[in-house]
């Protein structure tokens, strides 16, 4: 039977990700918690509502931030963080230490940033799409195993899911969306989730998430073995490329305020036309 298996929220958009047993669904329908802030240029703050992704430091555009670890105590509300060349760890309080702990990255990026806070809807990758983000776990096996020296619990660090199923083939997740125009409605427990689009990747899943250091050949392995194994129930429509994976989702307003829990029940069901987007 398909159950919740892992939830993985990231506190601090582009960081490490910490797995809680549950999770509230908040207005936009993301996760409590997942990406609640953001690490930004300070010369660039005020274009965050223009162009958030031209904003964000994140490991697109920073590789230094594979260089940073983080363990977080959510009941504390605090972060415990390392950086390169330094063993110390370094614990700021997220809210009462936001300066402190912005000035602590300033040193490590070589250039003036900011710690942002949206603590009702976060700053999700996906704002069409803002829902957590859904893959099997026989899917990262499979993904996994295209790569030599790379196991599941690396290729989910590196694919950054929220939510992870089990007891499903691998490529499930390929179900829970259609052509566009359409989603796929599912249940997770009692809350009511869509299934929007396969989420399109970065240059991040190319990278160790230890090291930063590139993968020879990732996306191009990566490319191949999606078209080869893509399964008949996905649909053609959505892959204008094959570097896609994960499913981006939409969670009705309905639903805001629902809980997730591991080991919770998940069932899909048919296609039907998409409402309008969740409003922001």
């Amino acid at each position: 039977m398909a159950s919740l298996d892992r939830i993985r929220v990231h506190p601090i958009k582009s960081l490490d990700a910490t797995t809680v047993q549950s999770a509230t669904v908040v207005e936009n329908g993301s996760l409590e918690w997942d990406r609640r802030y953001a690490i930004v240029e300070s010369t660039e703050l005020g274009n965050l509502a223009e162009s958030p992704h031209a904003v964000y430091v994140n490991g697109k555009r920073e590789r230094r931030v594979h260089d940073l670890t983080a363990d977080y105590d959510l009941e504390r509300e605090t972060v415990t963080v390392t950086g390169p060349d330094d063993d110390e760890e370094h614990t700021f309080h997220l809210e009462l230490d936001r300066d402190c702990f912005a000035s602590w990255l300033t040193d490590v990026f070589g250039y003036p940033v900011e710690i942002v806070r949206d603590v009702e809807g976060g700053y999700p990758d996906d704002e069409d799409a803002s829902g957590p983000t859904v893959i099997g776990q026989r899917t990262l096996e499979s993904v996994a195993s295209w790569y030599d020296g790379i196991d599941a619990a690396e290729m989910c660090r590196r694919l950054r899911p929220n939510l992870v199923v089990d007891g499903v083939p691998a490529f499930w997740e390929d179900r829970l969306y259609d052509r566009p125009g359409r989603v796929v409605p599912f249940e997770i427990g009692s809350t009511h989730l869509h299934g929007v689009n396969p989420c399109q990747r970065c240059v991040v899943p190319s990278r160790d998430p230890d090291t930063g250091e590139v993968t020879e050949g990732f996306r191009e392995t990566f490319v191949d073995r999606r078209e080869e194994t893509l399964p008949e129930w996905a649909s053609d429509d959505r892959f204008d490329h094959y570097y896609r994976l994960m499913v981006n989702t939409r969670v009705p307003e309905s639903s805001w305020g629902s809980t997730l829990a591991i080991g919770d029940a998940v069932t899909t069901g048919e296609s039907i036309a998409a409402p309008s987007a969740n409003p922001r």
